[in-house]
């Protein structure tokens, strides 16, 4: 074996190719449409709204619970 199949690619030549591959794969990603990103925007919007309510609402409801025992 020469000593040259023995050696580790270059620093560069790794970064380069991992970035290369990076490039490849976001080629193949299936990216939304405005409008599909404006309607999951708003459906998380949305459904951090509602959670929001529940776990403000669950807050008063415990806090005052503690309130009366203690």
């Amino acid at each position: 074996m020469s000593n040259r199949e023995n050696e580790k690619p270059k620093f560069t030549s790794r970064v380069s190719s991992y970035f290369k591959g990076v490039r490849a794969e976001l080629k193949k990603v299936n990216w939304p449409t405005k409008k599909e990103l404006t309607n999951y925007t708003i459906v998380v919007l949305a459904t951090t709204f509602a959670m929001t309510l529940v776990i403000w609402g669950l807050d008063l409801i415990f806090q005052n619970l503690v309130g009366l025992i203690v």
